[in-house]
């Protein structure tokens, strides 16, 4: 595999941006149906599913979708649901995509900015991979699993501590090419110095907890560093999916600090 590298970005004098995304194929899968964006400013991490060669060339549809739109220089919400019409169409044109269960899910963030021009995050999801945010030494979930298993816990049948070994467990409510397109669900973060975002499919959340992923950001500042981290712990705790994650940092030094609370 070849070395991980952290990428910056200095959007302002006040604001700079540092990325480092990896993927790796896990110890029991024969190939890798996960793929990832990384490229300012646009994070997303996309999980494959379908038979034989279906899952791959629906992540890979969909990320090259997006890629097209961030070169084109339009991030926006419609923007990307224009790009994942597209996406779905490449998908069910595609002379390998036979499974009609063939789909992908999609997860992630774009800096965008609010009406005062303050920069924020749009954080986007379909699917049951995740994006969670570290600020002071908190990890908080951003995004919503659309699963069943999510819905059982939040109808009180389940409690999240069954849902890992819940027969259900692997089973998505919305994806990307699966069904007629259902938009992502949007939600807006604001910035703050030293703030992470984790990008990940559930091949690091199978194996890695939310304290696992809080312990390696809080040991490793360099993202390249912490990404490689939460992989080589993903694979040595059985690696039984693929594993995709990208870690981002925030760098705002003239920020003031501030105690509030990143649920907010």
């Amino acid at each position: 595999m070849p070395e991980t590298t952290t990428q910056t970005h200095r959007v302002s004098d006040e604001l700079q941006l540092a990325w480092a995304g990896v993927t790796d194929r896990g110890r029991r899968r024969e190939n890798n149906q996960d793929s990832f964006l990384a490229r300012f400013p646009l994070f997303v991490v996309a999980d494959g599913m379908g038979g034989h060669a279906g899952g791959e060339i629906a992540s890979q549809s969909t990320v090259a979708r997006l890629d097209e739109m961030v070169g084109d220089g339009e991030v926006s919400d419609a923007a990307i649901q224009t790009a994942l019409h597209h996406a779905v169409d490449d998908i069910h044109l595609h002379p390998e995509t036979t499974d009609e269960g063939t789909g992908t899910t999609l997860t992630g963030a774009y800096l965008d900015h609010a009406e005062d021009g303050t920069p924020q995050w749009t954080v986007l999801n379909i699917g049951d991979s995740r994006v969670y945010l570290k600020r002071d030494d908190r990890l908080v979930q951003v995004t919503t699993d659309h699963s069943v298993v999510q819905e059982l816990i939040a109808s009180g049948k389940i409690s999240p501590e069954e849902a890992d070994g819940h027969p259900y467990s692997n089973v998505i409510t919305r994806a990307v090419g699966a069904s007629e397109l259902v938009p992502p669900d949007y939600v807006t973060v604001d910035l703050r110095d030293e703030d992470r975002l984790v990008i990940c499919s559930d091949g690091l959340t199978k194996e890695l907890t939310d304290y696992g992923i809080l312990h390696f950001l809080r040991e490793h500042e360099d993202p390249a560093e912490a990404a490689e981290a939460m992989l080589d712990a993903a694979l040595e705790n059985g690696g039984r999916d693929n594993v995709t994650l990208i870690v981002v940092r925030v760098l705002m030094p003239h920020s003031p600090s501030t105690d509030a609370d990143p649920e907010e």
